[in-house]
């Protein structure tokens, strides 16, 4: 059975960008190095890795936040349906109101144009009375 280990030694790794210090074994498999590829792996696994965690926490906060303007968002427009319900019972009032004011205002304008008629009539029937007592005292 042949040996998929040709060579090992150990090689240190630093990576600046995010301080981590990798010490890592070169195994030479199959004839080929391992080494740069491996590195290179685990280096982008581990900044995707960071970021990831970084932009999953900025999703958090910005869920967290959210959440926390919508349940004030929620509360106001309550307050604000709250406040419009009532200003809807109050036009439903007014305008109740209004209508019997209407009403009120079409008999008042009624019985203001029969007063007129009757005065009329009144002052015609003492014209007609007039006339009638001048024509007899001046025609004997």
């Amino acid at each position: 059975m042949p040996r998929l280990v040709y060579g090992c030694k150990f090689l240190s790794l630093t990576d600046s960008a995010h301080n981590i210090h990798y010490t890592s074994q070169v195994v030479r498999m199959s004839g080929f190095i391992w080494e740069d590829e491996t590195r290179h792996a685990v280096l982008e696994g581990h900044a995707t890795l960071e970021r990831t965690a970084e932009s999953l926490a900025r999703s958090q906060r910005t869920a967290v936040e959210t959440e926390r303007i919508a349940e004030e968002v929620v509360s106001e427009l309550g307050a604000q349906r709250e406040t419009l319900l009532h200003s809807k019972r109050r036009l439903t009032d007014t305008d109740h109101e209004l209508s019997q004011t209407r009403v009120l205002l079409r008999k008042m304008t009624l019985h203001v144009l029969t007063n007129k008629i009757i005065l009329i009539f009144i002052i015609v029937l003492e014209i007609c009375i007039l006339a009638g007592v001048c024509y007899i005292k001046f025609s004997h």
